[in-house]
């Protein structure tokens, strides 16, 4: 029985009459439109969202003990005085490092060996005093070693200001740059770094700016601007360094601009744009590599064209497209490509040696049958070690050096987890059925000892958009849940690249739909093959995948007990009819452009803030941030208020703004835990699950 009292009235928030209009003459009635404020000042909005707060206090209150639980069981997990696995750059080995008790890292390095002693680039604790939120988007150190530049946030909005340090001295330069993006480049010179200006009011990255050291911000030269604001944009050096490149890339169609960093006064494109054309590039050994769908490549495909190339028809094919294989990535070096390849679902890295035929290569063993495999930091490409990564639902991350050239594995780290053994755990790789007839990968994971009878609790989640694959790798939170004898579930459902581009192609736009009915029958399958009892399954999703929450709340509520949604994206046809708010107009391409009565009608189907309707809704805990620059705090602030008009069940609806941060929550690796102790807190409520964690 659930420990959240019943009879607590929630928050009322006045009803405004607001017409929201589409150009073509459709009209829709918005009765809390008014909750929008883009000023975040507003008195009236910001006491609905503080009295929320307190509603969800009061109701989570007897689940307080539970809560302080689950965060000492989670944090506990943690080494507090962990460090990343150093690499080399340049002649210095660079670490990121955590001090006990501290939420930030530091981030150093030492010359020449890991013996010598620390110079210390950043610490973020130091930086972070006294702020409720603070963020270092990137660093960049200048090709000589001896200048640092980085970009801070300390709103949570993602608008950054970068700032520079002489590392020699350590004294901070004076000059400021505001109103960028957190990608900062330095080019050969070691004065001149190029940066990435935000429009101030929908964020889209605009233009590009380089700026001279001891000159003021406000006269740093232009030197591209992206007029189409469908296409975001970043900056980055080649491989072998002899590069700055300028991408710009939309849903369907890439560009990418080049110069030399040693004098970069002058960029030129590599490949004009072409729509369903996308592509992107690195140089090494005197020409470029290039990883695109052009030709009818779904899947991707590599070719390389000469240093000097200036059009596709340049480009010569290298890794031939293949209908079964995903090319997701790459890196160079001098004697091998790690190619990084999708099949089956999984992930797997296949080395090709230069001098090897495009369709041979050997491939990067895997321990386990669901599990998740990439490219590590590899900084420098004259060497025959590859690192990668590798973690699954049951193994930490843990970073592997493979030497190409006699197949020796060494383990360079494996996430400490305290208390934690893998042997207590079973993953499985899964296929359910959809409605349609495609099967779709699920990855689970249980303590072992789990009976499959229907009895116990499930959580499900999936992400499902923009091409985003959520492999199975370890989640550390989770475990507590395990422990309580739940079964954790990732459902691969389309939206995803998974089982590579059509994957995708076939979860958006106006076959959106797919990626919510396959989770309801990915919760369907796993019910009825007794992974979960029918009325102990919960899911889970945000941003996007607060979208899914959504759409499954009003398709098929009596699917799910709760539903725990961050930062959900839910109010879409309104947002995608408004070009100011941040992405809207970069994401037409993924949604569809709702001016076109089409794509307005399909959007307008499952739209959670405009379906819903008098139904009995499962128990719901929504969170979102204030800041929010993507998921703007007033989306789930209206469903919230909408959903109480005119759910018909009993459940509690929790609404949990998060006034000083935005998209991804509080900062610092320890505040995280208590928001998502407090949400779990909530879930096992629901859920019924009151045993004490096995041991």
């Amino acid at each position: 029985m659930s420990l959240i009292p019943s009879d607590r009235l929630p928050p009322d928030v006045e009803k405004k009459p607001h017409v929201v209009r589409a150009p073509f003459g459709a009209t829709r009635e918005d009765e809390y439109y008014w909750l929008r404020d883009d000023t975040r000042t507003q008195p009236e909005m910001l006491a609905y969202l503080q009295a929320e707060n307190a509603h969800a206090d009061a109701l989570m209150a007897p689940l307080k003990p539970l809560q302080e639980a689950l965060y000492e069981e989670i944090v506990g997990r943690i080494k507090q005085d962990d460090s990343s696995v150093p690499y080399r750059e340049r002649g210095y080995w660079y670490y990121t490092r955590f001090e006990t008790g501290q939420d930030y890292p530091i981030h150093a390095r030492r010359k020449g060996s890991m013996d010598a002693a620390e110079e210390i680039l950043l610490d973020v604790n130091a930086m972070a005093r006294g702020k409720e939120y603070f963020s270092v988007g990137d660093y960049a150190v200048s090709q000589d070693n001896m200048q640092l530049a980085w970009a801070e946030d300390d709103v949570g909005r993602r608008q950054y200001t970068v700032r520079f340090r002489d590392l020699a001295s350590g004294r901070d330069h004076p000059d400021t740059i505001t109103g960028v993006s957190a990608n900062i480049i330095w080019a050969d010179d070691n004065r001149t770094i190029f940066h990435v200006e935000n429009d101030p009011l929908t964020l889209l990255t605009v233009r590009v700016k380089k700026h001279v050291l001891g000159t003021p911000s406000g006269s740093d030269t232009l030197v591209y601007e992206e007029r189409d604001d469908s296409f975001y944009m970043g900056i980055d050096r080649s491989r072998d360094d002899r590069y700055i490149c300028i991408s710009v890339e939309s849903t369907v169609s890439s560009e990418v601009r080049y110069a030399p960093a040693a004098d970069p006064r002058e960029f030129r494109v590599l490949a004009p744009r072409a729509r369903d054309v996308e592509y992107q590039a690195d140089h090494l050994h005197d020409r470029w590599v290039i990883r695109t769908n052009a030709g009818g490549a779904t899947n991707f495909k590599l070719v390389t064209a000469a240093s000097d190339a200036s059009t596709r028809a340049q480009w010569q094919e290298w890794v031939p497209h293949r209908d079964d294989v995903y090319v997701d990535g790459y890196e160079l070096f001098d004697g091998f490509t790690a190619i990084a390849e999708r099949s089956g679902g999984l992930e797997r890295l296949r080395l090709l040696r230069v001098g090897d035929d495009a369709s041979a290569g050997e491939f990067v063993g895997a321990d386990e049958p669901a599990y998740a495999m990439g490219l590590d930091i590899n900084a420098e490409p004259d060497t025959a070690l590859l690192r990668y990564s590798y973690t699954s639902l049951t193994t930490p991350a843990t970073t592997y050096e493979l030497d190409t050239r006699t197949g020796e594995r060494r383990l360079l780290k494996r996430q400490p987890v305290i208390g934690y053994d893998p042997a207590r755990y079973v993953t499985e790789r899964l296929w359910a059925t959809a409605r349609d007839g495609v099967r779709v990968p699920v990855s689970v994971v249980y303590r072992k000892g789990f009976e499959k009878d229907g009895t116990a609790a499930l959580l499900q989640y999936a992400y499902g958009s923009y091409g985003h694959s959520t492999d199975p790798a370890f989640n550390l939170p989770v475990v507590s849940l395990l422990d309580r004898g739940m079964v954790y579930a990732i459902a691969h459902i389309r939206g995803g690249e998974e089982m590579g581009r059509a994957w995708y192609d076939d979860g958006k736009l106006l076959r959106k739909k797919n990626t919510f009915t396959d989770f309801i029958d990915v919760t369907g399958f796993l019910v009825q093959q007794g992974y979960a009892a029918a009325d102990r399954v919960a899911a889970y999703g945000g941003s996007a995948g607060g979208l899914l929450m959504g759409a499954i709340a009003n398709m098929a509520p009596e699917r799910y007990r709760a539903l725990l949604s961050q930062v959900p994206f839910v109010d879409v046809v309104t947002t995608m009819l408004d070009a100011s708010i941040p992405l809207t107009t970069n994401e037409y391409d993924e949604w569809g452009n709702p001016e076109q009565r089409a794509f307005y009608d399909y959007m307008l189907s499952y739209s959670p803030y405009d379906n819903l309707a008098a139904r009995d809704y499962p128990a719901m805990f929504i969170g979102t941030g204030l800041w929010d620059s993507q998921v703007q705090y007033w989306e789930p602030a209206k469903y919230v208020a909408r959903l109480r008009d005119v759910a018909t069940s009993p459940h509690p609806v929790l609404l949990r703004t998060n006034m000083d941060a935005g998209h991804g929550g509080k900062s610092g690796r320890f505040r995280r835990y208590r928001e998502l102790a407090e949400m779990y807190a909530f879930l096992l409520d629901q859920l019924a699950v009151t045993s004490a964690p096995s041991r």
